[in-house]
């Protein structure tokens, strides 16, 4: 997979990774980037013709099917946009975790449905999902948040599989800790957007099917490669310290 000349949609463009991202594939020579963001106006000056502001509410249907209609021309998706409660499973309110499976399961898999009659007529097309190492471990402080991105992770094994035959690759992006306002408040070692960015686009690049960009995700991975047992008990040590 190459990005030159392609046209890629970035869902979450107006910050963090997803501006970030925007800011990459602009370097990488590509035809065009539609920036998605629910309000276009919180979407940063790119300084760039190639990007076409795409108002995109993941959790809205109807705003989702007309996004593809629009964008038909689109090669590759990165469904990037995604909410995290800061609330426990069993204190937080429901809601709260509720809103984390329909936005970050729910609202992923309606993109990708809406989008892939349009990859699948491309010669070279791509999903890449943004996930997270929580996917893997459960952070209880954002538990809601983690169980809805392994269920996120679960089905982008899924979709692997069955677009498979039609050529369509799937992606899934792992990071631990970046340096983004969603983890602003956290206090451990961040990985700036730009470099996570860069580590994405080179991950699909090389075909990389699970992709994990910075330092803490690929180590926290590896832990739990080894024996996810012991990555449990990491941040349970953590968690009660």
């Amino acid at each position: 997979m190459h990005f030159k000349d392609k046209t890629v949609l970035v869902t979450g463009a107006n910050r963090g990774i997803g501006k970030a991202l925007v800011e990459a594939l602009l370097k990488k020579d590509v035809k065009r980037v539609y920036a998605g963001a629910r309000t276009v106006s919180t979407l940063p000056d790119f300084g760039d013709s190639r990007v076409t502001g795409l108002q995109l509410d993941i959790t809205n249907r109807s705003q989702i099917n007309k996004a593809a209609e629009f964008a038909s021309d689109v090669d590759i998706v990165i469904n990037n946009a995604g909410v995290a409660a800061f609330a426990g499973l069993l204190d937080g309110p429901v809601d709260v975790i509720q809103r984390d499976m329909n936005t970050n399961f729910y609202g992923t898999l309606n993109v990708v449905r809406a989008f892939v009659p349009y990859l699948e007529t491309k010669k070279e097309s791509a999903i890449v999902n943004v996930v997270t190492i929580g996917a893997f471990v459960n952070f209880p402080a954002i538990g809601g948040y983690c169980a809805s991105k392994a269920a996120l992770f679960s089905m982008s094994q899924g979709i692997r599989i069955e677009l498979a035959p039609k050529g369509i690759a799937v992606h899934t992006v792992n990071p631990g800790p970046i340096d983004t306002d969603m983890i602003k408040g956290l206090d451990t070692k961040k990985t700036n957007p730009a470099q996570a960015a860069e580590n994405i686009l080179a991950g699909v690049e090389s075909n990389e099917a699970d992709i994990f960009p910075d330092a803490g995700g690929k180590g926290m991975f590896e832990m739990w490669n080894h024996n996810y047992k012991d990555l449990e008990s990491a941040i349970s040590r953590m968690h009660h310290s």
